[in-house]
């Protein structure tokens, strides 16, 4: 429940993503702080930034099944998240390199206190975290699935070009099986 309005937080529908208010939105949620890991699953529908430690899938999560009911590739651009709403399309940064590559959130965790994220092996190696295993990581979302089916540019939009937020936001729709893919593609 919004204090200010009183209106239920997620009956507040978020602008289209290809609005200059999303955008807007996006810029503002790049000038907030990051939010710290939460000690628990709790999915955060706000796309604002997050800052921890980032580690990688491990060999022994090959093939295996992810929440979202996918297996487990070592070689895509896949990630798990605690917080971030599964569908998500983020950009990782690892902060010791300035190294940044692109995920899509398609699992749940990391479950180890402080860490924001794991990654597939894949992204471990253009973040250059292989060598150390864990490195703190900025999180941007780009594009964030809404409860009501909607996509939400995140704080990640903010850097993104017009190209980006348009595969973000494709991608995010095909993950989730909103019914507006199609008006994502025009």
């Amino acid at each position: 429940m919004s204090l200010v309005t009183g209106t239920p937080i997620a009956a507040i529908a978020a602008p289209p993503p290809d609005s200059a208010a999303a955008r807007q939105e996006a810029e503002r949620l790049n000038s907030l702080p990051p939010v710290r890991p939460p000690n628990a699953v709790r999915i955060d529908h706000s796309g604002r930034k997050e800052e921890g430690r980032g580690s990688y899938y491990a060999r022994y999560f090959d093939n295996r099944k992810m929440a979202d009911g996918n297996r487990m590739n070592p070689n895509s651009n896949i990630a798990a998240s605690k917080s971030l709403p599964l569908g998500s399309v983020a950009k990782v940064t690892n902060l010791d390199n300035g190294k940044t590559a692109t995920v899509k959130v398609e699992d749940r965790g990391p479950y180890v206190k402080g860490r924001v994220m794991d990654v597939a092996p894949k992204v471990a190696s253009k973040l250059h975290m292989k060598e150390k295993g864990t490195v703190p990581v900025e999180v941007k979302p780009v594009t964030v699935p809404q409860p009501d089916g909607g996509v939400k540019l995140g704080a990640g939009a903010a850097d993104a070009t017009p190209q980006e937020i348009q595969r973000a936001v494709t991608m995010t729709r095909e993950l989730t099986g909103s019914a507006d893919t199609e008006t994502a593609a025009k």
